[in-house]
């Protein structure tokens, strides 16, 4: 079984933002490996931090001259500077048991099997912001309230990208696509309208 980089969502109003990104992990130093850039296949550099569980996986397995898919959640303070936490990476052959079949090396239809490619992002949460001159809007993603770890605390994401202002406060689904530094809105779904006034 192929194993989903970015799992189907369990509940509907369930919060995430995480995407796929291709490239080669540059650490700052080889003594502080989980700090450093992912470098895309077009040489653009983005800040990234490894979290714990993909650290050793990066020490056991990741050979740092390759290019390989990583799984992220990004991070912004405005629309030009993204951050990546490094969740995982996906590789279905060596690090998801996989069967090993010659004809099907090829990741990037491996993604399009599952609906997914490079660069792609999913961002669930509520709109709480919309910028009709710069055509941005801001996404609140609340993570899940049942993990352990406080450091998982609310936190915006701001996507370029033009919503009706009548969505505010609504819980939407997008698909984002990553370009360079910014997260650029393709496709939305409306979850449910105005949260606020149910709460």
């Amino acid at each position: 079984m192929l194993k989903n980089p970015i799992p189907k969502v369990t509940n509907q109003l369930q919060h995430r933002a995480i995407g796929i990104i291709n490239g080669k992990f540059a650490p700052l130093s080889s003594k502080q490996l989980n700090r450093g850039f992912l470098i895309d296949n077009k040489d653009e550099k983005i800040e990234t931090v490894v979290l714990g569980k993909a650290l050793s996986l990066l020490k056991k397995h990741i050979d740092l001259k390759k290019s390989y898919y990583w799984i992220v959640y990004p991070k912004n303070k405005n629309t030009q500077n993204l951050h990546l936490q490094v969740a995982g990476i996906w590789d279905p052959y060596r690090l998801n048991d996989f069967p090993y079949d010659s004809l099907k090396t090829n990741f990037s239809k491996l993604l399009e099997e599952l609906d997914l490619r490079d660069n792609y992002f999913s961002v669930r949460g509520e709109l709480v912001f919309v910028n009709t001159q710069k055509k941005e809007i801001v996404i609140k993603i609340c993570p899940d309230i049942h993990s352990k770890n406080l450091k998982n605390k609310n936190f915006k994401l701001i996507i370029k990208g033009e919503l009706s202002l009548e969505l505010l406060h609504s819980f939407v689904s997008l698909d984002i696509n990553r370009d360079g530094n910014s997260l650029k809105l393709i496709n939305y779904e409306v979850i449910e309208k105005n949260l606020s006034k149910n709460n």
